[in-house]
This record gives C-alpha cells, sequence and structure tokens, in this order.
C-alpha cells in the first residue's frame, strides 16, 4: 500500500481540497476554502498546513462566532451542496463557535468545525486555557459541541482520521441529517505525522440522492389530497434547498392548491403567483393564516412546523385537519402524526402531481385564495407608503429597499423585529431572494451571514437588514468584506435598543423594562421603560455613533434622515464597490400589526404589576386554542 507522510493536519487538508458533491449530474468541490483564526491550538498544526497548500485558500476573520455564520450563510445560498471549513485555536477560540454550531444545526445547514484542543498526551498538562475536571481527563471545553453538532468527535491519534474523515463526509452530505460537524483537534496531535495510505487523498464525489418515498404511502397521500375540500400547502425551506420551486409552481398550478410559506421556505413561488398567500403562521399574513385555520388537509413540504409556524400550534383549527408530510428527513416527516412521505420534494412533488391529474379544487376555494394573495399586495402597499413622521416606520424602509432591489438581489436578516415584517412584507421574486436565518434568530448573523451569501453569489447585491442591537453585538466582519473586496450593502435601523423584545415586553405587560437604550435613571437608580415619554427618552439616549463605528472598520457611510434620502443613499451604494452602510434611524413604535395569529410567551401567573396581571388572563384564554396532533 502506497503511504504519504504527513501531519495530521497536512492529512486533513489535503483530504478536504479532494472532496466533491454530485447532483443531478452537476459536480462540484465540497469545500470552498477555510476560514480561521489561528492561536496557539492551531498556528503550528492547520495554520502551517493551509501555508503550505494555498490551493485550499484561506480567509483570515475577525471572529470565530461570525465565521460559522458566514460558512453557514455560504452553504444555505449553495443549497447545501458547498461549504466552509472553520478552524480555531483552542479555548476561547473554539467555544466561540458553539453559537454558530448551533445555528447550523438547527437549520441543517452543513459547516466543518475544527475546533484545536488540549495536548492528548496529558504530560504538561495543564496548559494554557484547559478546562480541568477532577472526575476525568477525557474531557475538554469541546465537549460542549456536542449537543450542536451533528457528527462529534477527538482525534487523540493522527492515524484516527482514516476513519473519521469518511464519517465528517457523509453527515455533511446528508440532505436528511446535516449541520454543524466537529472535530476536536487535540495541538500536539495536529503536528505530529504519519504515514497516511495515498487512497485517502484521492478524489472522492458523494453523490446528492433524489429518493422517493414508498409507492403506497404516495397512493394513499394522493387519496387524502382528492378526499379533501380546502388543502393547504406548507412550504418550508426543503422546497428551496432540494431545488422543488418550479415543481411546486407547476403543482399548485395543476390543482389550485394555496400555499403558505415559512420563513425558510419564503421566495418557494414569487410573490405574485396567484396561489400565494405569503407568510404563514406568527409572522403571518391575514390570508395564510385564515385558511389554515379552516384547512381540512395540511401538506407540510420540507417544513419542520417550528413554532412560528404553527403558531404555537394554534394555526390549525379544523377538528379534522389532517398532515401529510413531504420531507428528507424521517423525523420531520412524522411530525404532527402525518402521512409520512421520507423523500426528495421535487421528486416526490411530480409523482404526486402525475396522481392527481385531472383533479383540483372547487372553483370557489381557489378563487378565495387568489382574492386573498391581492388583497394582501394591497395591504403591503398600504404599509410601504405609509408616510410615517417624523421618522419612518421600519415597513416603509423594507419596502424602500424592496422596491429599488433588482428580481435577483437578496435581503438578509436573522433577529429583532426586521424577520417578522420582512416575512410579510417582502415581495419575493426569485427563490435564493429572500435570506433569512429563523431557526435560531441569532443576534450577529446578519453582516457575517452576508458576507458569506455574497461570496456565494458575487453577481447579486446582498441587503443586509440589521438592528442596533445586533450591529452592536458583532459587526467587526465589515472589515473581512472589506479586505476581501467583497461589497455587501448594509442597511441599519436604529430604533434606540431591542425594538422587538420592547414590542414583546409592551405586548405582555412588562412595559419595554431594560429593552432600550438609554442612561439609568438617577432619581429612581432604575434602567428606563419603555413607559418613559419621547421628549424625555431623546435626552437620555446613548451617545452610540454608529456611522463613525462602521466608517472605522472601512466601509462607506450614508446617514439618512426619511425615505426619500434612503431611496437616493440605495442608488449612490449600488455604484459603491466597497461595503457600503446605511444608516437610518425608525420610530421605535410604528410596527407592522399581526394578522390574524398568536405567539406563545408564557408570562407570569402571579404578578404585583396591574398590566402583567391582565395580560396573563388574555394570554390563559389564548392557550386554550393550542392542540395536540394525534
Amino acid at each position: 500500500m502506497k503511504t504519504r507522510r504527513l501531519t495530521m493536519a497536512q492529512a486533513i487538508i489535503q483530504f478536504l481540497q479532494n472532496q466533491y458533491v454530485e447532483r443531478d449530474g452537476m459536480e462540484r468541490p465540497f469545500f470552498a476554502g477555510c476560514f480561521g483564526i489561528f492561536g496557539h491550538g492551531n498556528v503550528a498544526g492547520i495554520g502551517q498546513a493551509l501555508q503550505q497548500m494555498p490551493d485550499f485558500r484561506y480567509y483570515q476573520t475577525r471572529n470565530e462566532q461570525a465565521m460559522v455564520h458566514t460558512a453557514a450563510a455560504y452553504a444555505k445560498m449553495r443549497n447545501r451542496l458547498q461549504t466552509f471549513a472553520c478552524p480555531t485555536s483552542v479555548g476561547p477560540g473554539a467555544t466561540n463557535m458553539v453559537t454558530g454550531a448551533a445555528g447550523a444545526t438547527i437549520n441543517r445547514l452543513p459547516v466543518l468545525l475544527l475546533p484545536g484542543d488540549v495536548f492528548a498526551r496529558r504530560n504538561v498538562a495543564p496548559v494554557l486555557q484547559q478546562l480541568e475536571m477532577p472526575y476525568s481527563q477525557d474531557f475538554s471545553a469541546n465537549d460542549v459541541f456536542k449537543p450542536v453538532s451533528r457528527y462529534w468527535d477527538r482525534i487523540n491519534r493522527p492515524e484516527q482520521i482514516i476513519t473519521s474523515l469518511p464519517e465528517v463526509m457523509r453527515v455533511l452530505t446528508s440532505p436528511a441529517d446535516t449541520g454543524a460537524v466537529t472535530l476536536a483537534l487535540p495541538q500536539d496531535v495536529q503536528a505530529e505525522a504519519y504515514d497516511y495510505p495515498v487512497a485517502l487523498f484521492e478524489k472522492r464525489v458523494w453523490t446528492i440522492p433524489r429518493p422517493l418515498p414508498d409507492a403506497r404511502l404516495l397512493q394513499r397521500a394522493a387519496d387524502l389530497i382528492k378526499s379533501s375540500q380546502k388543502p393547504l400547502v406548507v412550504a418550508g425551506g426543503g422546497v428551496i434547498y432540494s431545488a422543488a420551486t418550479d415543481a411546486l409552481a407547476a403543482f399548485v398550478s395543476q390543482t389550485g392548491i394555496p400555499v403558505g410559506e415559512t420563513q425558510a421556505g419564503k421566495g418557494s413561488l414569487r410573490y405574485d403567483n396567484p396561489l400565494n398567500l405569503g407568510a404563514i403562521g406568527a409572522t403571518g399574513t391575514f390570508g395564510a393564516n385564515i385558511m389554515a385555520r379552516e384547512a381540512d388537509l395540511v401538506i407540510g413540504i420540507g417544513t419542520r412546523y417550528s413554532d412560528f409556524t404553527t403558531a404555537s400550534k394554534t394555526a390549525f383549527q379544523n377538528p379534522d385537519v389532517r398532515f401529510i408530510n413531504i420531507n428528507i428527513a424521517e423525523f420531520d416527516a412524522y411530525k404532527h402524526s402525518g402521512l409520512p412521505l421520507t423523500g426528495d420534494a421535487r421528486e416526490t412533488i411530480n409523482v404526486l402531481a402525475g396522481l392527481l391529474a385531472g383533479w383540483m379544487v372547487g372553483a370557489e376555494y381557489r378563487a378565495r385564495a387568489e382574492k386573498f394573495n391581492q388583497d394582501w399586495d394591497a395591504e403591503v402597499e398600504r404599509i410601504y407608503n405609509l408616510g410615517h413622521e417624523p421618522l419612518p416606520s421600519q415597513g416603509e424602509v423594507i419596502g424602500a429597499v424592496n422596491s429599488f432591489s433588482d428580481e435577483r438581489d437578496v435581503v438578509l436578516c436573522a433577529a429583532g423585529s426586521a424577520p417578522g415584517d420582512l416575512h410579510k412584507l417582502w415581495r419575493t421574486r426569485d427563490p435564493k431572494g429572500y435570506h433569512l436565518e429563523y431557526g435560531y434568530s441569532c443576534m450577529g448573523y446578519e453582516i457575517a451571514g452576508g458576507l458569506g451569501a455574497k461570496m456565494a453569489c458575487p453577481d447579486r447585491e446582498i441587503y443586509v437588514i440589521v438592528g442596533d442591537g445586533s450591529y452592536l453585538m458583532l459587526a467587526q466582519e465589515i472589515v473581512t468584506s472589506v479586505q476581501e473586496g467583497v461589497k455587501l450593502t448594509i442597511i441599519l435601523i436604529d430604533n434606540h435598543g431591542y425594538g422587538s423584545i420592547g414590542a414583546l415586553s409592551r405586548s405582555l405587560g412588562s412595559q419595554g423594562f431594560g429593552t432600550r437604550y438609554l442612561f439609568r435613571d438617577e432619581r429612581t437608580g432604575q434602567l428606563p421603560t419603555d413607559e418613559m415619554p419621547m421628549s424625555e427618552a431623546v435626552e437620555s439616549y446613548l451617545p452610540v455613533d454608529y456611522a463613525a463605528n462602521a466608517r472605522s472598520l472601512g466601509a462607506h457611510v450614508i446617514k439618512v434622515d426619511a425615505i426619500p434620502d434612503l431611496k437616493k443613499a440605495l442608488a449612490e451604494a449600488k455604484k459603491q464597490t466597497k461595503t457600503t452602510l446605511i444608516y437610518v434611524e425608525t420610530d421605535r413604535y410604528a410596527g407592522v400589526p399581526g394578522y390574524e395569529s398568536w405567539w406563545d410567551v408564557p408570562i407570569a401567573e402571579v404578578s404585583e404589576i396591574k398590566s402583567v396581571q391582565e395580560s396573563r388572563a388574555e394570554y390563559e384564554k389564548a392557550r386554550e386554542n393550542e392542540r395536540y396532533f394525534l
């Protein structure tokens, strides 16, 4: 057997750059390269390997959590067919990635994490940044990755990667089981040499399958659909990852079944498809939520039925409602006691279309759905043109960006009140035009995710919408975007604090406590609530200069005061060749309404505050609509 003597770190990089994926006859390298920050736990291992293997491109980043978000966003834009590796040093460099790992796994996005680890040989322990436990030496801080990884391993001997790396690829390329994969790499073992079999480094192509469900289950599903009077499709992210958008459009045109879209599934149909009811659930449209409430059959396609999608199990109120679940993951296909069609979304939709040839919903039901589509577009237009003063509303900001953007441009967001408003209001014209991280809704994802999205599709404009709270958490990757010449347009919305949670707090009777960026009240010793009059609040705002901050990181900055100025700024930003940040202040209290929906956020059962008592009474009444689906 031919061998090649390499360090363990060199062997890993050599292996990764020879892994390919193939779907529908199209082949591509699975790894686009490597993000990373070097420290004493990896600089002489993975760092040295990357230096001598420049074909596996290395990108310098500023924050370990951010680089995982960037890799996940890249994978999302590439329909999970390509990603990055993310090596770090030992200690805080490693554990900084845990939040990103959780986000990747929750959103079913492949990312490879290569954190440095403590010495496997132990003789010099405890080393710098080592977490010691008195009950075991076989333990390190990297064990925290276990619950947020789809696969986890620690490489204590250099030859262990021979069997571990193929398992890494099996999970990363699995459409059902993908997520964050973690290989903990002891810093001493990274530098150890071994005679590896040359066959380990040969090109390997991993085929992404398109399996079909059992034929009898498909027939049962078709029979259920034919016997339904008010069927509804819930389109999730699996529609887009499977490249099933054209198949879905043909299916609904043929059958007349209307569609509600989840956050991950928004873009499954164009916004102006007459059977697209738009967003569904807690952040849904009135049409989608009314038809969900009445539906006697729900066809979930590529959705995991999060609480936002189901409005905390209150969305589907028909006492006889049944579920058909098309999902590549068996775990999701069985949810809500549904008929499980475990398989690829595109191929399953096409087979069902054939089994339903000649059948369609009643003309009145179809016409009702089409009317809801038209009425919702009018509501969007109303919110886009509120003319709110003296500060614009967030809905108007979204409208300006949406109206200015081209069909293939991308809006990207993750946390705060903007995701809910975007879910309702954004007119999606391209399957990849709407990029929301809402499985984890992670503050700080936005700018890092925008970087990954732009790297995945450099021919599209990326519009990152981020609130002031999220910006303050993780803005450093502006530096990376400037360094790499990856241009973003960032719309920073300043509502002076955590606007989303402020609104939620007020709705729960808690008056926005702890959600505004204000100086402490010297008279009471407390942080002011949202009950403080606006005139006093303005005088108490924290003097954070976001424009100056972004400029110091290398961005071109434009400050605007009104919607007409924002439209001019967007035109100027498009001409720029480097990352541009547009700063706009909005009215904290001018929100987009809720439409026929609810979200379960538990309220204190006992309280001395009257507004909390009142909210608790309303909460208990609303909870009566929560259902089990057995």
